[in-house]
């Protein structure tokens, strides 16, 4: 993992984006907190509405809603994070935070991946009829998402307390 951080500070684009001024951090920070605040405003509404809440408003107004900002928020927090992370790599080696983050974004995005393909989300997502056991399956998925985002939320933020 050393070897890929070294490689990441000495690369080209940290070399550029440290040539680019002293705003260039604060920059990129403001850019990686308005990714992670569009992806996870928009996995709460969703999830929370996955798990029960709001039941007056329907799924499929949510999904339309939501899934595209999560996925611009997703993008941009992890290009400003790449960018952020590319300035200084080698002092975040040894950190469990940094360490436990990318394994959740993983976790993350696979269940992203799987939930995609629930027949209960397809119907969820187009309006249709709910099947026998859809609610249970959808409370689920939104606990599991709301669960992994959240624990990537908490170690990125404690990422620069360690």
């Amino acid at each position: 993992m050393y070897e890929w951080m070294a490689w990441l500070e000495g690369s080209a684009l940290a070399q550029v984006l440290r040539g680019m001024g002293i705003w260039t951090y604060g920059l990129l920070n403001l850019a990686h907190i308005l990714g992670i605040a569009t992806l996870f405003g928009s996995v709460l509404i969703l999830d929370l509405r996955l798990m029960g809440a709001w039941r007056s408003i329907g799924t499929a107004p949510l999904v339309r809603a939501t899934v595209p900002l999560a996925v611009i928020g997703f993008v941009l927090a992890a290009i400003s994070g790449v960018m952020m992370l590319s300035f200084n790599t080698t002092e975040y080696h040894g950190n469990p935070f940094l360490y436990t983050k990318f394994p959740l974004i993983g976790v993350a995005l696979v269940n992203v991946l799987v939930v995609q393909r629930l027949g209960a989300w397809q119907r969820a997502k187009t309006g249709q009829a709910a099947a026998s056991g859809d609610v249970a399956v959808l409370r689920v998925s939104g606990a599991v998402s709301l669960l992994t985002w959240l624990g990537v939320v908490t170690c990125g933020r404690l990422i620069g307390y360690w």
